[in-house]
């Protein structure tokens, strides 16, 4: 028995620094610099994106003044794309902010465990209004179809 308490003794000691180690990089500080970069650099990207989604939206006006019927749905579309796009952004940009914000690789962990959960209940979301919306746009495009085509066969008839 002693035999092995002294092995046993032997292996936790040389192991020791390994864990001294891992304890320590858990509780590792990222630098102040390191993370105000992160955010100035988020910052510039954030605000490229509000201007591209501003000329974006100029584009989809014009092109839903210019043109009816059922260009407009595409339109639409195209502006909803435009959005979820334009607040996918956001969010990444807000994450990296909250990451930048992080003073510990256990809490940049867990601020990255949240954002991927939010993302993930977002997304789930849009795909169900995606196909809600489909749904009735092929309801509509059907009863239209099925109206025009009960004009012509009265007409013929």
């Amino acid at each position: 028995m002693t035999d092995s308490n002294s092995v046993l003794n032997t292996v936790k000691d040389a192991f020791t620094p390994v864990t001294d180690a891992l304890k320590n990089l858990q509780n590792m500080e990222v630098p102040e610099a390191a993370r105000e970069f992160v955010k100035k650099t988020a910052g510039t990207a954030k605000e490229r994106a509000a201007d591209f989604h501003a000329g974006s939206e100029k584009v989809t006006a014009a092109i839903e003044t210019a043109v009816a019927g059922s260009v407009t749905e595409a339109a639409k579309i195209s502006r909803n794309i435009q959005d979820a796009l334009y607040q996918d952004a956001e969010a990444f940009f807000a994450g990296i902010d909250k990451l930048a914000s992080a003073k510990s690789i256990n809490e940049a962990v867990q601020i990255q465990s949240d954002l991927l959960r939010s993302r993930g209940e977002v997304l789930m979301s849009r795909a169900k209004a995606s196909t809600e919306y489909l749904g009735k746009l092929v309801a509509d495009g059907a009863k239209t179809a099925q109206d025009n085509f009960s004009k012509v066969y009265t007409k013929t008839a």
